[in-house]
């Protein structure tokens, strides 16, 4: 598949991804929970999909996203026109937090040169 087909059926699927985890009802998927990247194979077989999530425990949010993929891949193949849908594997992204201890850690530096 061409580069640039890849990239829009990518964005695709991260985009309405989104919209259906909105939606989930799952307990333990508490607080802010964003997608920030998705890799998709070559051949449309697995659906990489780092998250993270604000406001709530990442662990419990990505177990309960592991349990509601079987739902979240049947609505992804009613709203995303291609002829095979993904397996989707949630994955954590903790890059946020680690900037955010970078960020803190620097700025404890600066105060203690000053």
């Amino acid at each position: 598949m061409p580069g640039h087909r890849m990239d829009r059926v990518t964005e695709d699927i991260k985009r309405e991804l989104s919209d259906i985890i909105r939606g989930l009802k799952d307990p333990r998927i508490v607080g802010l929970v964003s997608i920030i990247k998705v890799e998709v194979s070559q051949d449309l077989s697995i659906a990489k999909v780092y998250v993270s999530a604000v406001g709530g425990d990442i662990e419990d949010a990505i177990k309960g996203l592991k349990s509601a993929a079987g739902f979240v891949r049947h609505e992804l193949s009613s709203r995303v026109d291609i002829r095979k849908t993904p397996a989707i594997k949630f994955l954590a992204d903790t890059s946020i937090e680690q900037s955010a201890k970078i960020s803190k850690i620097l700025n404890e530096i600066i105060k203690d040169d000053k």
